[in-house]
């Protein structure tokens, strides 16, 4: 598909969003605003998303949209700028010719143009019919988010980095699909049911969580059962099951004895980065290389490392299997689509379903209503074979 600047119109730039211009001039932000606190506290509903079996969620702000695969400087492919969160219909991936020496040549092709991969989360729209009340004698229940996003309404003192960053650059406070979540109350506002969602330690989110509470339309969220989140192959002898994760060509092989029965594309560690105060090569966050031995498993966990300055939050964290003292884990993300491509502190990314069928496969094997689950030396679970060639 061919498209010029002249040939984007306003209406179908305005579309991009999947909400007209309502929902582009929420995801455009600037730190230059006042922050709107009485938007902050107020309800919200799911807007209009597009009609599209995968949806495409841009996770930085001023992408390229572009009207050929390409990045190529010569080629001046770049048609318009798009904010954060901007919400397009996923025709089809093609491998396009990325320039810069990324290993990912993914582009999507959208009916606007062409967006690179890495940068465009795949989502769905999968709204659910809410509960009115809480099950009776439960005191909560984990919900997994099944929308592209759904907007926050926060209750209480501000506490999260990740939520003060949100106001500084007067962004909107979103959950993204994927993510997984403690619901502790119901209320129905307005004629729509909302969940709290409740991030405090003692709801299994462990270290990191900052006891803040946010009502969200409860239609983005699917409640999980013991079903679809229970363990997966019980039967075989857990000494049998060991993944192999191979860090130069970023996959991950799930075994049962000699057979493989899962893979995936992964992102780990960052590696050879220049420091530039002293110029040596720092390796600090690279993923480890050995056996790494699953110590300890939680459901959703507020990922904190670092300062106010330099550093990131990030909360909701789904289906995290920690395999190392060091804090390295395998968990879902949700932040960018570029796995095959080293870019982590050192965890091992994969897509939140990957995450979970991972989560549920290894061992400990975790329920919901036990949350986490933590092994200390010499005991442990599935084994984690980490391995790297120096080519």
């Amino acid at each position: 598909m061919k498209t010029d600047k002249k040939d984007l119109s306003r209406r179908d730039f305005l579309k991009l969003s999947g909400v007209g211009l309502a929902g582009l001039g929420a995801a455009a932000f600037s730190r230059f605003k006042t922050f709107d606190f009485e938007t902050l506290s107020a309800p919200k509903r799911l807007p209009q998303f597009p009609n599209s079996p995968i949806i495409g969620r841009t996770v930085d702000p001023a992408i390229d949209l572009r009207n050929a695969p390409t990045n190529d400087p010569g080629l001046n492919t770049s048609i318009a700028k798009l904010p954060a969160d901007t919400l397009l219909e996923w025709n089809r991936e093609v491998v396009g010719n990325v320039v810069g020496g990324l290993n990912n040549q993914r582009y999507v092709e959208t009916p606007q143009g062409y967006v690179y991969a890495s940068v465009l989360q795949p989502t769905r729209n999968l709204p659910n019919t809410p509960i009115g009340e809480m099950p009776a004698g439960y005191p909560g229940f984990w919900a997994e988010v099944t929308v592209p996003y759904v907007e926050l309404a926060h209750e209480g003192n501000i506490a999260s980095p990740w939520l003060q960053d949100h106001i500084i650059y007067n962004f909107p406070p979103r959950l993204y699909y994927g993510q997984v979540v403690w619901i502790d109350r119901i209320r129905t506002s307005n004629g729509f049911v909302e969940y709290r969602w409740n991030e405090d330690a003692p709801h299994g989110y462990g270290y990191g969580a900052y006891g803040e509470f946010f009502w969200a339309d409860g239609a983005a969220f699917k409640i999980l059962t013991d079903q679809e989140a229970g363990p997966i192959s019980p039967d075989v002898d857990p000494n049998d099951k060991r993944i192999d994760v191979d860090l130069d060509y970023q996959t991950l092989s799930c075994y049962e004895g000699g057979t493989e029965v899962f893979f995936c594309r992964i992102s780990s560690g960052i590696k050879g980065l220049l420091d530039p105060v002293t110029g040596l090569v720092d390796n600090k966050l690279a993923t480890p290389v050995g056996n790494l031995l699953t110590h300890w498993k939680i459901v959703s966990l507020n990922m904190t490392a670092g300062t106010f300055q330099s550093g990131y939050s990030t909360p909701a964290v789904p289906w995290s299997t920690m395999v190392s003292g060091d804090g390295i884990a395998i968990h879902g993300a949700f932040w960018h689509n570029a796995f095959g491509e080293k870019r982590s502190h050192g965890c091992i990314n994969v897509t939140p379903d990957d995450a979970k069928w991972i989560f549920r496969w290894t061992t400990p094997y975790v329920s919901l209503q036990q949350s986490e689950m933590r092994m200390s030396l010499p005991n442990h679970g599935t084994i984690v074979v980490t391995k790297e060639i120096k080519f």
